[in-house]
């Protein structure tokens, strides 16, 4: 199966046609299809646009930018930072549940699935949408970076009032060029357990987005994950 054979919703399959011809996407494609036919690759072919067909471009509200998708058995399922109802909750995750809980009093859930977020408008987007099996980064500047810059730009052009949450060094320059006169960016630290303790902890990422939809007249998001 080609990625241009995957489901894709219709906003973004109009607004990345163009990519799809592009030598790099091409390259993108041909490379998945040998490490798909040898290797063990997540998420599953069928969720690799997962994030962009929970969260329609004329939905998106939050752009919370990962990094690769996770690479152990059952966890990934194409939107970042989340797991789905039964698999453990990795280690940042919690560290971004314990931060939602002292930002908005939010309950934290017994489960890391985030897909209530996406729905509401929260594009989980990771910078590279597959991943091999228990090798982190494996699929790092094979195209997927070039493909979700494209993302991020669309968003940034078609877009007014959308909160860019940046969190880690990677998230930061992923989205440098987002024009701050039309959109929020937030900045922290990414909230893994090696980090979070130097500055994503009290940040309160989630209130500020409240209150920065709410003063431009956009519908607030309902953090709640229960």
């Amino acid at each position: 199966m080609k990625l241009t054979d995957i489901p894709l919703h219709s906003s973004w399959k109009s607004l990345l046609k163009d990519e799809f011809s592009k030598d790099y996407f091409k390259d993108l494609e041909e490379f998945l299809v040998n490490e798909f036919e040898n290797q063990t690759i997540y998420p599953p072919r069928e969720m690799i646009f997962h994030a962009l067909n929970q969260t329609p471009l004329e939905k998106v509200r939050v752009v919370l930018i990962g990094q690769d998708p996770y690479h152990g058995e059952g966890q990934a399922h194409g939107l970042s930072f989340s797991v789905e109802k039964g698999i453990k909750i990795p280690p940042s995750l919690r560290n971004i549940y314990k931060e939602l809980n002292d930002d908005l009093g939010v309950e934290i859930p017994e489960h890391g699935d985030l897909s209530k977020w996406a729905q509401e408008g929260v594009l989980l987007l990771n910078d590279v949408l597959t991943v091999q099996a228990k090798s982190a980064g494996s699929h790092q500047k094979k195209g997927w970076e070039k493909f979700t810059d494209r993302i991020i730009e669309l968003i940034d052009q078609e877009c007014e009032n959308v909160v860019f949450f940046l969190w880690g060094s990677s998230a930061q320059k992923k989205a440098r060029k987002v024009d701050t006169k039309k959109h929020l960016i937030l900045k922290s630290v990414h909230p893994s357990p090696l980090s979070s303790y130097r500055g994503f902890f009290g940040s309160k990422p989630f209130s500020k987005t409240n209150h920065y939809l709410k003063e431009k007249r956009v519908q607030e998001i309902d953090w709640n994950l229960k």
